[in-house]
């Protein structure tokens, strides 16, 4: 790679993915990015929910909104809309661009940008890269994009994770929770994702939740997008009135930056693997995620607070066979597709277990956690993989 440019009058763009644990994932990178080019102009050019997971971070000077065309999308109007989009940024003057979305469309975007130096993982849209960045499969998301600095020679730090709220939010959020019992615990769960694949069969979800307010005596609370309310309905009806006077549901209450303030107040996590679980493991929350298709070797919460349950039959192509074969001691888990059908209760209360706090007394002024500034020791649990943030 070629020697690099710090001018302090540069401007950076950054383009994220869509989803909110993939953009969880890239707070590594952009600080890591921000102490490099400590003078530059960082901007993210995202969709939707990233930009709120991103508005409390120091690192982002300013945010772009990634524009779509309304209604149904037709190639000639996504083309129409690229065009636009790339006519603003080029008046920019961007200097590079780091590509988080590997996507045709991001490629192409930053081209007709007319920006100079195109930095992106290996893939889709990498025709349009200046420099690509191959990685190996079983490299964790968060990994990968420090990888594209290491490429260039930028020393990167332990990679920890971390994450914020605003004042507002927390106080709204305190005073959602402030009819909670103090000396209760609370576990944020997660039950729904944007793929159906990911999700856990209801009467397991009911059951684990019984658990944890009967014999853990723990509030559970419950949050995620609009479409997701009528699962929790689902869910509180599963376990009865009685379990059901313990688990409370926020979705109407909170917008996605509000929802950061909630889950950073929790005691616990366990959830399939969606965006609120990456947040939770963001702010330090010990996390349990259930993983089935997905490889948690690539999407496993960014913490050494964060326990994959999984199951243990996996299915494997031969390139899977082979490549796992080939990495022996660097995969914590195989590679391959497993159920989530396949996922007991009792192995995801075994985890759980392992992670959840003694009942506490919580004093009515309690200070909800804004950040993580250093990695968080990992718990003992010699039977459970966790995630070492140190890996090169």
């Amino acid at each position: 790679m070629d020697s690099i440019d710090r001018g302090e009058s540069q401007r950076i763009l950054v383009v994220c993915t869509k989803y909110i644990g993939d953009t969880i994932l890239a707070i590594p990178f952009l600080r890591n990015l921000r102490r490099a080019f400590p003078g530059a102009t960082i901007d993210v050019c995202a969709e939707g929910g990233a930009r709120q997971v991103l508005a409390e971070c120091p690192y982002v000077d300013r945010f772009v909104t990634w524009q779509r065309p309304a209604g149904k999308r037709t190639l000639a109007s996504s083309l129409a809309s690229i065009r636009s989009q790339a006519a603003w940024l080029a008046s920019r003057r961007y200097a590079r661009v780091y590509l988080l979305k590997r996507s045709f469309s991001a490629g192409l975007l930053a081209v007709l940008a007319g920006i100079p130096k195109r930095i992106g993982l290996a893939g889709d849209g990498g025709l349009f890269h200046t420099h690509s960045v191959k990685v190996p499969r079983g490299r964790h998301q968060a990994s990968r994009y420090l990888d594209l600095l290491r490429f260039e020679g930028i020393p990167v730090d332990d990679g920890h994770a971390e994450n914020w709220t605003s004042p507002d939010a927390r106080l709204h959020v305190a005073s959602l929770l402030a009819g909670l019992p103090a000396e209760r615990p609370r576990v944020f769960v997660a039950i729904r994702s944007t793929a159906p694949e990911k999700h856990w069969p209801s009467e397991r979800w009911a059951a684990l939740v019984e658990w944890l307010v009967d014999r853990q005596g723990s509030e559970v609370v419950l949050c995620g997008g609009r479409g997701d309310t009528p699962h929790h309905d689902a869910l509180r009806a599963a376990v009865g009135p009685e379990v059901a006077a313990h688990v409370h549901d926020f979705t109407e209450d909170l917008s996605l930056r509000e929802a950061g303030a909630l889950v950073a107040s929790m005691d616990a996590c366990v959830g399939v693997d969606t965006g609120l679980v990456h947040m939770a493991a963001s702010f330090g929350v010990p996390a349990t995620v259930l993983f089935g298709p997905t490889d948690p070797n690539q999407w496993s919460p960014w913490s050494p607070r964060a326990v994959v349950v999984r199951s243990s039959a996996v299915r494997q192509t031969f390139a899977d066979r082979m490549v796992t074969r080939n990495l022996a001691g660097r995969l914590a888990w195989p590679l391959g597709e497993a159920s989530m059908n396949d996922i007991a209760v009792e192995d995801v209360v075994t985890a759980v277990a392992t992670l959840m706090p003694e009942p506490r007394v919580v004093p009515e002024s309690k200070v909800l956690p804004v950040a993580s500034d250093a990695p968080f020791a990992a718990p003992q649990v010699p039977t459970l993989r966790t995630l070492d943030l140190r890996e090169g």
